[in-house]
């Protein structure tokens, strides 16, 4: 990693992806007006988290549930259950808007304690059935609705939304800086089709339809004057060459230049596998250094975010219980990932994906019952100690190879 043990450590800044606005709500909080009461079930975790001070928090905006009208505007103020899923503990909150409402009360509490942040990151995906363009090319069967690509005509409601939720974020108090067009826009799941031909080797869409996207949300940023900036790519780091996905080079390699320039910060999403699964893992974080360095000019100057990563089963993001050997190894595995984008000068910010355990995806730093953290959680915890108090040991500990001593422990 460099440096002495004891070095500050600055980059990289640790995010969180979590939009549960009952979890981010400052722990001396209860929610609002019209919330649901959640003292007794969220209040330990609210703490929990609000430990890690996270510099960052990613909102996941799904377009498709909050317009599924385009006679009428995107409703920011769905409620949601609270629930993780069908796992409770449960208490609603008014949707996004809560959750840009928690986030300015945690926001308040860290500057009256003379601390900064969290900002914000806004990554949208979801296209609207009435907004989604009509079946073409290598499409994947079964893949979600949400994922197809957008209509010409849609973009206009993609530009609404967008300014939609700036006025919201100005009516909580928050500003939102930081903005990224699509979620995995190389993975069909996300983003359909990837290719025209059901051929690897095919040249691919996606690029060209996110390209779409990325200036359709310059120019709504723009004309919001909301003086924010824009990370591409939210790219899938594990998706190789295949019909339904496109690789993070091929994906990067196929933008237009003019795009590649929006470019504020890249980002990619890697999780900790291992086992053998680690070692036929991709490192997508330098597939995406790589290819921005052949790219050039622009691609060379804007920094690299980590903005999902995180550990479970050995291959991250595997449903359902893992031993506590398991849960070990993961976060040792994690803790090895997490020292090399440290040593790396270009990666500028990393994001736990999420706090909470998704039944469906259970790589979170927390039980979905709330009533346990996981190892993982000591090693952030460790780290956001580490940014506090001046000390790089815990990771510097795994840069070294020194197992026994990553604090993998809840």
């Amino acid at each position: 990693m460099g440096g002495s043990a004891n070095a500050p450590v600055s980059r990289p800044a640790i995010g969180l992806t979590e939009d549960n606005a009952q979890l981010l709500l400052d722990p001396a909080g209860d929610g609002a007006p019209g919330w649901a009461s959640s003292a007794g079930a969220f209040r330990q975790a609210r703490r929990e988290l609000s430990a890690l001070q996270p510099a960052y928090i990613r909102l996941l905006v799904d377009w498709a549930a909050l317009q599924p009208n385009p006679g009428r505007p995107p409703d920011l103020t769905l409620p949601a259950s609270g629930c993780a899923r069908t796992v409770g503990p449960c208490a609603p909150y008014p949707g996004l808007g809560g959750e840009l409402a928690a986030i300015a009360s945690e926001q308040r509490a860290r500057r009256a304690a003379g601390q900064a942040g969290p900002e914000v990151l806004i990554d949208i995906l979801g296209a609207p059935s009435w907004a989604a363009a009509a079946p073409s090319g290598c499409e994947l069967a079964g893949a979600p609705s949400g994922a197809r690509a957008l209509a010409p005509h849609a973009l206009e409601g993609y530009r609404e939304l967008i300014a939609a939720v700036v006025a919201q974020g100005r009516a909580a108090g928050v500003e939102l800086r930081w903005w990224s067009p699509w979620n995995e826009p190389n993975d069909a799941d996300f983003l359909t089709p990837q290719r025209a031909r059901c051929d690897a080797s095919a040249e691919p869409v996606s690029p060209s339809l996110y390209a779409q996207l990325a200036r359709a949300m310059a120019g709504a940023l723009h004309a919001s004057d909301a003086g924010a900036s824009i990370v591409l790519g939210e790219l899938n780091g594990g998706a190789g060459d295949s019909p339904h996905a496109t690789s993070v080079a091929g994906f990067v390699a196929g933008l237009p230049s003019g795009v590649v320039c929006l470019a504020s910060a890249w980002s990619v999403h890697a999780y900790a596998s291992y086992g053998s699964a680690r070692r036929r893992g991709a490192d997508g974080v330098a597939e995406l250094e790589e290819v921005l360095a052949r790219r050039g000019g622009c691609g060379t100057r804007a920094p690299v975010w980590v903005t999902e990563t995180g550990a479970g089963a050995p291959h991250p993001g595997d449903p359902g219980r893992v031993s506590q050997g398991q849960e070990l190894e993961a976060c040792r595995a994690l803790a090895e990932d997490l020292a090399r984008w440290f040593a790396d000068p270009r990666v500028a910010a990393v994001f736990q994906y999420s706090f909470r355990d998704d039944p469906a995806f259970p790589v979170g730093l927390a039980s979905a019952s709330l009533g346990s953290v996981h190892p993982t959680y000591g090693l952030w915890l460790s780290l956001a100690r580490a940014r506090a108090d001046g000390s790089r040991a815990g990771v510097a500990a795994a840069a070294a190879g020194q197992r026994s001593s990553i604090p993998c422990t809840p």
